[in-house]
């Protein structure tokens, strides 16, 4: 067998190929600079696409590549999102520091919880996650004196990044802070999914109860993406609260752990880019609908979601990835 091809079937061939940039890819990131030009008048809109883009990124790790399914995952943003307030509120208002501290607090909390998550399957699992949401939107609904309850948290002051760019009313400061941390974490994220450990994860999501054959503990490699998830996710609110400027229990709401999921069928799950593309096409569309129609938005986007189901199963890039596989099986 030709040594190219050998190397290209063994499980580092693959990985070294999967890790490899394509030119579509660098034109994607390219084309995320396009608001600050095209659409200068949309870069608030263009911050919250990146925020809910990089949150997305973290549950397909869980979702689409170790098929953990959770509908608590607004809990980390919440976590996320109130740590980095009350940290520049009381105690610095530098904004990576306090990005980083979210970060921190979120994954904490997920590395706690991940020893139940990793526990559990199916129903079982989506019910557990589903009430750990519950449970971390109530504590922040009680802990008025800190989080400020149904009021939301005021207050929120932070400091130009590297004493240098100041938040602007106009979010050319914000979208840019936002898709630096984006791109920063995809590319980690990146790097993670194409290793041997990412290999695994793929393993558990097709057939757990095998993996420790060949020496991969199941439930280790659990806690451990569901912990980086959670971080991420905790980062994403940090984002959050830092733009905004305030947060409140709607950062911590079991529908925007809907969303996501939505968000994730829309792209693909998987794929990793799929969140970011579903984030896009869910934003931009709800933007739009709501402009239309503020009380019956969700209609259009429900026959958006049926259709995407109907007719590409695995959200957009899984029927193009099919598209791609068959013209190059039968080019003619």
């Amino acid at each position: 067998m030709n040594s190219v091809v050998a190397s290209a079937v063994t499980p580092h061939g693959y990985l070294q190929a999967q890790a490899r940039w394509s030119p579509l890819e660098i034109a994607f990131w390219l084309a995320a600079f396009l608001p600050f030009v095209l659409f200068p008048t949309y870069l608030s809109l263009a911050n919250q696409i990146a925020i809910t883009a990089l949150f997305a990124l973290s549950l397909d790790l869980i979702l689409g590549y170790a098929g953990i399914v959770s509908l608590g995952h607004a809990a980390f943003f919440g976590i996320g999102a109130y740590a980095a307030g009350i940290f520049s509120k009381y105690v610095w208002g530098e904004p990576i520091t306090g990005l980083v501290f979210a970060g921190l607090c979120a994954g904490l909390v997920g590395f706690a919880t991940s020893f139940i998550v990793a526990r559990f399957k199916h129903l079982t699992l989506i019910m557990m996650t589903l009430g750990i949401g519950f449970l971390v939107h109530e504590i922040a609904n009680a802990a008025h004196w800190l989080t400020g309850g149904s009021d939301g948290l005021q207050g929120v002051r932070l400091w130009p990044i590297f004493n240098y760019f100041n938040f602007d009313l106009w979010g050319y400061t914000a979208y840019s802070y936002a898709l630096a941390v984006l791109f920063i974490v995809f590319v980690l994220s990146r790097r993670l999914i194409n290793s041997p450990f990412g290999l695994a994860l793929r393993g558990i999501r097709e057939n757990s109860t095998r993996m420790p054959a060949i020496g991969a503990d199941s439930r280790a490699h659990i806690r451990k993406i569901y912990t980086i998830s959670t971080a991420i996710a905790g980062l994403a609110g940090g984002l959050l609260a830092q733009t905004t400027e305030t947060v409140s229990l709607g950062s911590i709401d079991f529908q925007r752990s809907a969303d996501v999921v939505v968000m994730l069928v829309l792209g693909g799950a998987g794929h990793l880019y799929g969140g970011i593309l579903g984030a896009i096409i869910f934003m931009v569309a709800r933007d739009q609908f709501s402009g239309i129609n503020p009380q019956f938005w969700y209609f259009p986007m429900g026959v958006l979601l049926v259709a995407v189901v109907m007719f590409l199963p695995g959200g957009i890039l899984g029927g193009l990835a099919r598209l791609t596989a068959r013209f190059r099986k039968n080019p003619s």
